[in-house]
């Protein structure tokens, strides 16, 4: 089942160690939108957020650890949207992460994320007992910041 589409534009990473670098999110243009069908609608624009990216020792992949507030639009309420993933870096997704010449747009499967939400709005608690997973891509654009896209999706039997 089909969840949301996530749009998280993001800055430049700051290195903390040789391992570890946070990315922050830009706030108010990126967003959590829920698919039209989907039955706990949600429309939201995320207010603060940052990823910490630890890099595997063997170098092929980084996980990601990503703990965010968005405020949904029509009730006023707040959600914590927070994910933990992992993205393979060994291509393309590796290529924008590092900020390597040719890095471009990138197609989704490399990267993979489990996504929890916490809520006390009573439209929106749900969110919080079900499980959810996504697969992202990065989209770079002329002029813009990079954006980070996800298909997030219910985990259902």
């Amino acid at each position: 089942m089909s969840g949301f589409p996530s749009f998280i534009a993001i800055n430049a990473p700051s290195l903390i160690s040789p391992i570890l670098r946070h990315v922050p999110i830009i706030p108010e243009i990126s967003t959590l939108v829920s698919e039209p069908s989907y039955p706990i609608p949600l429309d939201a624009v995320i207010l603060q957020g940052a990823d910490f990216i630890r890099t595997d020792p063997d170098g092929r992949h980084v996980r990601l650890e990503v703990q965010s507030l968005v405020k949904d639009k029509k009730t006023g309420g707040l959600v914590r949207f927070n994910y933990t993933g992992t993205v393979n870096i060994e291509g393309p997704n590796g290529k924008v992460l590092k900020g390597e010449e040719g890095a471009a747009t990138t197609e989704f499967g490399g990267a993979f994320t489990h996504i929890v939400f916490e809520s006390s709005v009573p439209e929106l608690v749900a969110l919080q007992e079900k499980t959810y997973v996504g697969s992202g891509r990065f989209i770079l654009e002329e002029g813009k910041p990079p954006v980070v896209e996800y298909k997030i999706s219910e985990v259902v039997n």
